[in-house]
């Protein structure tokens, strides 16, 4: 791997890439400059040790845990970045718009008349689906409790024999 690239950096490609599976949007979270953003990614990408980190960090996230916590966002999240942005006078600076929190954020638009229309995720939605999920997860481990249950007394039937 080339040695202009510093450790974190590529750590925090790998972090953004598992993520984000873009690799050219992961190299500009991690920090790469825009013009190199591609080859920098594409670079990264080739090593093997990167491949690996990156590999282990999608196994971590791949599960329902990261799910609910994207869903425990919406539905607890703050909106004030965006109420920030629809009453500004002017359009932020890219590099302030790019600091915002925008993750409730499900539309924007401007209307006519020189307006911004901003439209948030329904938090009630996000609720729903949150009990859903956290409901049958609880069944889930429900049922393996009463099999584990029925298996040990199963096993312990059989000894008497």
């Amino acid at each position: 791997m080339s040695e202009k690239i510093s450790e974190k950096r590529r750590y925090n490609f790998c972090c953004w890439f598992a993520v984000l599976g873009s690799a050219e949007e992961a190299a500009l979270k991690a920090g790469f400059p825009k013009s190199s953003a591609f080859t920098d990614a594409a670079e990264c990408l080739k090593d093997s040790e990167c491949r690996k980190l990156i590999a282990e960090m999608s196994r971590c996230l791949s599960d329902a845990s990261s799910v609910r916590a994207g869903l425990r966002r919406l539905a607890f999240g703050s909106c004030k970045d965006a109420v920030t942005l629809a009453f500004a006078d002017e359009l932020p600076p890219p590099d302030v718009i790019g600091n915002l929190d925008l993750f409730n954020v499900s539309e924007i638009k401007r209307v006519k008349g020189g307006g911004v229309e901003i439209k948030l995720f329904d938090r009630l939605k996000a609720l729903e689906k949150l009990y859903e999920l956290e409901t049958a997860q609880d069944g889930r481990n429900t049922a393996a409790s009463l099999i584990e249950a029925l298996s040990a007394a199963e096993v312990g039937g059989n000894e008497d024999n």
